[in-house]
């Protein structure tokens, strides 16, 4: 097995054929018995399926990492069943996607470079949303701040609300507050849970590895 994870491995012989030419693809890790694939992070990358990392970041590696959290979510997800994303919700995100391309043509070149269909990339986009839905039925009660949180928040950053010397009033920035600490609050409790996700998973990372 020790062999096999750290081994090269050819996308065609995956699907049962290997001919002339084809693009060799390695695996950069398991998680819990899943692969991630080269492909799989020059993918996501390339159709927006993770956040394209600041300059001079490693994309591949910071595309890895999103990818194997994403993978720790979907075990989640798929253990609890979130409701299913709306026909609709899925369109608009294949229409952001398809957005990214100038035309029609160069999205389905991209896509025909990148080895996947539009159903396969239609579908990942669908397990985007359901990973969505459920942090968002995970999170949502600790995610709502109180009004005493709010002022408490306020009052120790009043300089990012003072315009030309002037404190703007409680009432008129209480939902850009609002949101801000909610935004705060559910980076720090993700990342909390991916965490313990990753401590409990088997993971093994072989990008990088020589």
């Amino acid at each position: 097995m020790g062999a096999f994870l750290t081994a090269m491995i050819v996308v065609g012989a995956l699907a049962g054929s290997v001919r002339a030419g084809e693009i060799i693809d390695r695996i950069l890790a398991v998680v819990g018995g899943e692969l991630i694939l080269l492909s799989d992070a020059t993918v996501a990358l390339r159709f927006g399926l993770v956040e394209a990392p600041p300059e001079g970041v490693d994309p591949i590696g910071a595309a890895l990492d999103a990818l194997i959290d994403r993978e720790l979510q979907l075990f989640e997800v798929n253990r609890y069943v979130p409701p299913e994303p709306e026909r609709a919700a899925i369109d608009g995100q294949m229409a952001v996607v398809r957005a990214r391309f100038a035309t029609a043509e160069d999205f389905q070149a991209a896509l025909a470079e990148s080895g996947i269909s539009e159903a396969v990339l239609r579908s990942r986009i669908r397990d985007t949303l359901r990973i969505a839905s459920y942090r968002s039925q995970r999170f949502a009660a600790a995610l709502e701040p109180s009004d005493e949180e709010l002022l408490r928040y306020y009052r120790m950053r009043e300089a990012e609300f003072t315009r030309d010397g002037v404190l703007q009033p409680f009432g008129e920035v209480r939902d850009q507050l609002r949101r801000r600490v909610a935004a705060e609050r559910s980076a720090s409790l993700i990342n909390e849970w991916l965490a313990t996700l990753r401590r409990r998973a088997d993971v093994q990372v072989l990008y990088g590895v020589k």
